[in-house]
C-alpha cells in the first residue's frame, strides 16, 4: 500500500469515527492532557495497522478494537508510572479555565465508568454507543448470555452509585 493511500483512508477514518474514539478515550484519560496523549497514541496505532486492514468486520468495530486495545494498554503503563506520584488530577481544575459548563452526570458517568475494570468499562462503552449483545460478543470474545449479565451488573452498579450522587446540584 502506498502511504499516500495510507495517509488518505486515515484522514477518511478519523474524520468519520473521531466521536467513536473520543468515547473510549474518554473512558480511560480524565483529563485533557491524557486524553490528547492518548489521542495520539491511538492516531498512530490506526495509522500503522491501516495495511492489516482486511474488511472482515465494519470499519468502525476494527478501530474501536485498536483503540481499546491502546488504551487498556496505555492505561497500564500510565498506573505504573503513577504510582508514587501525587495525582495531578485533584489540581487539574486550578490550571483549567472552560467557557461552557460540563454536564455534571457526563462527567459523573465517565468517572464511574473509568473505575470499572478493564472488560467492564469497554462494556459499557460499547453499551452507551448502541451495539447490541451480538456485536459486544463477538467484539469481545465472550457469548452473548455472559454479556448480559455482565451488563445487568454494570447497570446495577452504577445505579448504586447514582444513589450517592448529588442530583440537586444538576
Amino acid at each position: 500500500m502506498k502511504e499516500t493511500e495510507q495517509r488518505k483512508i486515515f484522514q477518511e477514518w478519523l474524520n468519520s469515527y473521531r466521536a467513536l474514539l473520543f468515547k473510549v478515550i474518554k473512558a480511560y484519560a480524565s483529563n485533557s492532557e491524557d486524553q490528547n496523549d492518548l489521542f495520539q497514541e491511538v492516531c498512530l496505532q490506526i495509522y500503522r495497522s491501516i495495511p492489516n486492514f482486511k474488511a472482515e468486520s465494519a470499519v468502525s468495530t476494527w478501530l474501536y478494537r485498536i483503540a481499546l486495545n491502546t488504551a487498556i494498554k496505555w492505561k497500564t503503563k500510565e498506573k505504573k508510572f503513577m504510582e508514587g506520584h501525587t495525582d495531578i488530577e485533584m489540581m487539574a481544575h486550578l490550571l483549567e479555565e472552560t467557557s461552557e459548563p460540563m454536564d455534571e452526570r457526563i462527567t459523573w458517568l465517565y468517572a464511574e465508568i473509568r473505575k470499572l475494570n478493564e472488560i467492564d468499562t469497554s462494556l459499557a462503552l460499547l453499551l452507551l454507543e448502541g451495539y447490541s449483545y451480538r456485536e459486544m460478543a463477538e467484539l469481545m470474545g465472550i457469548t452473548e448470555s455472559n454479556i448480559g449479565i455482565k451488563i445487568h451488573r454494570i447497570k446495577k452498579k452504577l445505579i448504586n452509585n447514582s444513589k450517592h450522587y448529588d442530583h440537586d446540584g444538576v
